[in-house]
Formats: C-alpha cells, structure tokens, sequence
C-alpha cells in the first residue's frame, strides 16, 4: 500500500473573537475543500440568525453540531490539502474542547496557527493557549496576525510589526523561538492572504497561511522509540476470532512480533504474537506511528484485554505506573483542587480515577517559575507540580522518554477542569 501525503494535525488557536473560526472557514472555502452552494446556504443561515459575516465561522461550527448528532461528515470536512499534506483541522472554541481536543484520542496536534487580532494584540487567552500548547507539546507554531483590514489598522506594517514583536516576547517566555516561527498578517473575512495573496499589503514579502501550511516540517514519526499502542476497542470477529484496534503511538509494529498488553486483566500482562495486521481493509506487513490498524494475536483472548490497555514489545514492556508526578494546568474548575481529589484523568485511551496525594509546587503559568512550595490548593489558571495515585494500575510513560505516551486531560462532572503531563513516576512491578 503507498502512504498517502503526511499527516498533520493541526490546531488554531487563540482568543475568544479573534477570528479562528473564520480563518479555518476562509481557508476551506478559497481551497475549494467546501464549495459555493454549502457557503451560500451558511451565509443564508447566518444571516437569519443575526449573524452577517459569521458564514466562515459556521463552516467548523457546523461540522460541530455534527458531531454532537453523531451525523458521519464528509471526509473532506475533516481532510483539508495541500500540495505536500493532507491536515486534520482541530478548531479550538475556548478551553473546554481545545483540550479535549487536543489531548483525547487521535488529535494530537502537531502543529499549532495561533490567530492574534491585529487592533487587540496579545490578550489573556492568548498568553494561555501559548503555555498550553508549550505545555502539550505542541512544537511548530504559525503565528496569524488577522483583522488587518479593519478601521485602525488599514493594513498598517506598522501595526503588523507592532503585534510580531508582543507575540514574540511572550513566545520567548515559555520557551519557543520566535526567528523560527512564520507570522503572517491576515484579513479572513476578506480572505487576504489566507489561500490568495492579498494586494493590500505590498509591504508583506511572505507566503499565504496556505503556502506556510504547505512549508511546515512533517512531524517525525518517532518509529526509533520502543512500541506503545495504546487499544482503543476489542472486537471478536467471526471467522477472525478476536481483533483488538488502536493507533501506533510510537516504534513499528510487525507481522510475527512478540508481544505484551499490560496491565491487561490479571495486571500481569498478556503475552502473544502478531499473525496479521489491517489498515483500511488492506494487509500491512508492518504498522507505523499514526498508522490506525485493526490486527490478530495469537493466544489473546477477548476477555483478556480492553480499551486503555497498553501493546508494546515482550522485550520492552510498557510502564505500569503505581504513582506519578506530573506537571498540571488548572483550566476550569469550578472551585479549587486540594490533596485527596479523585476525578477522571484521560490518558491516550484510558479512562481512569486518579486521587491527588501531594501539590509540591504552585508555578507561574507564563513562565514555569516556582511561585509557592506545598500549597494548600490550586486553583483556575494555576500551573503545578503534583503527586497522583491511580485508583487501578494505569499505563504511562514519562514526557523525557516517550512524550506520546505522557500527556493527559483531568475531568470531571463533565469538563475538562486541567491537563498536563507525566514528568516523573513510580514503576509497578508486574
């Protein structure tokens, strides 16, 4: 089978009103990924709704409620290409769904556009979405410096120049290189600049956010770290017998490897051997990182296994971890968060209780700074450094070694209240 184009999964955003949502549409719109009659019916709909000049935004938020209905989209929804890539777009509303989104399942996002408006500059959210995605590991950044048609800035340099420099300043603080990252000043309700070159700023020499796009680095596929594939389901198969799913998170998994999927239903491990391994209704010899693959072990059994285990090699096998320490951020919580808290952490596919046994550090968000030691409680837009105990034995690796594998969002009553990252953790023997 040949690989189609490099995958990216990238991630817009920003403040609340600086134009993600327009920007994702304009870009879907001028690229021709959606065409004339589904914009025209937005615009109608827009319009109806008191909302002239939303139909860009409408396009994402559209697919959203479609998702909430469980309606299939179209592929080309969801695929968006260009001359290199082909991307997934994650639209990041505010904090609630940018995390979900980003750190549940298959979005984790390589790549982020963060959209600065032109006339407000660097806002609270701004500065957020930036530690957060320093946070998650987002490594490439597109900075979009939009709205620079409106009264104030009429395509002003100056302006521009003014906004690159505040971004930049606060892209240093939490460790990004700015002389690395493309800013690119857009208009997206126009569509300056966004797929077509805008004439009203002469001045820019650059390419548009779609030739950027076009320009980025693939993600490497960390095939050279050990194998961890987190199952996402397990099936049994008539005739098949059982098929455990999952995407390769990192290493190479082949036809005839000896495996193990830990901690698994004794908490010992399940140990066998891969006979086949499907993508998309073809055979694959061997599976690759971001590689989502339906394959049969021998001597795995239905009961033996379930979502949230972790597969990796019989001679690497994937940390049980009895306790970690992790680096939090505190995003939406409707009070405070104190040693003793058990809600829902989501790690890759699992979904397991954690209790909060020690807060050691309470840190600035912007900088990573240590603020306070042992604090009593952290609260909304606090970063930290705290102890956690699963409830049951969960799967995990530390960010140094296998980054994949460390991340994670904490819920609860249905929100998602923080994320982070495992930085350090204690291994369970099997």
């Amino acid at each position: 089978m040949a690989r189609e184009k490099a995958h990216i999964n990238i991630v817009f955003i920003g403040h609340v009103d600086h134009g993600k949502s327009t920007t994702v549409g304009r870009l879907l719109f001028d690229s021709g990924t959606i065409d004339e009659q589904v914009l025209r019916k937005l615009k109608e709909k827009a319009a109806e709704l008191g909302k002239s000049g939303f139909e860009f935004a409408f396009v994402m938020d559209n697919l959203k409620e479609e998702r909430e209905r469980g309606v299939t989209i179209d592929l080309a929804h969801k695929k968006f290409e260009t001359e290199k890539y082909y991307f997934t777009i994650i639209d990041a509303p505010g904090h609630k769904d940018f995390i979900k989104n980003m750190i549940t399942g298959a979005s984790q996002a390589d790549v982020g556009v963060l959209v600065v408006a032109a006339n407000d500059g660097v806002m609270a959210q701004t500065k957020e979405h930036v530690f957060l995605s320093r946070t998650l590991g987002v490594n490439q950044l597109i900075v979009a410096v939009n709205k620079m048609d409106i009264k104030g800035v009429e395509y002003s340099e100056e302006r521009f120049n003014k906004v690159k420099e505040e971004v930049s300043t606060l892209l240093k603080t939490v460790g990004y290189k700015p002389d690395e990252i493309p800013f690119v000043p857009l208009a997206s309700l126009v569509g300056g600049n966004v797929a077509k070159k805008s004439d009203s700023m002469p001045w820019y020499k650059g390419g548009t956010l779609m030739e950027t796009m076009n320009n980025l680095k693939a993600p490497e596929k960390p095939t050279n770290l050990p194998l961890r594939l987190p199952l996402q389901d397990v099936y049994n198969i008539t005739g098949i017998g059982v098929v455990p799913v999952g995407r390769v998170e990192t290493g190479i998994m082949k036809v005839g490897d000896k495996i193990i999927v830990v901690p698994a239903r004794d908490g010992k491990g399940i140990k066998g051997e891969v006979k086949s391994i499907e993508m998309h209704h073809e055979q694959l010899t061997q599976a690759e990182p971001g590689d989502n693959i339906g394959f049969s072990v021998r001597g795995l059994g239905k009961k033996d296994a379930a979502k949230g285990d972790v597969l990796g090699h019989e001679s690497n096998v994937p940390t049980v971890a009895s306790e970690f320490t992790a680096q939090i951020v505190v995003l939406n919580h409707p009070s405070v968060m104190t040693v003793g808290y058990t809600p829902v952490f989501h790690i890759h596919t699992a979904q397991v209780a954690c209790q909060i046994t020690a807060i050691k550090q309470k840190l600035n968000p912007a900088t990573g700074e240590v603020l306070e030691e042992n604090p009593d409680f952290i609260r909304n837009g606090d970063a930290a450094i705290v102890t956690i105990r699963p409830v049951i034995p969960l799967c995990l690796e530390k960010q140094s070694e296998i980054p994949q594998m460390s991340r994670f969002a904490i819920r609860d009553s249905g929100q998602t209240v923080s994320a982070g990252m495992c930085i350090d953790l204690v291994k369970k023997d099997l």
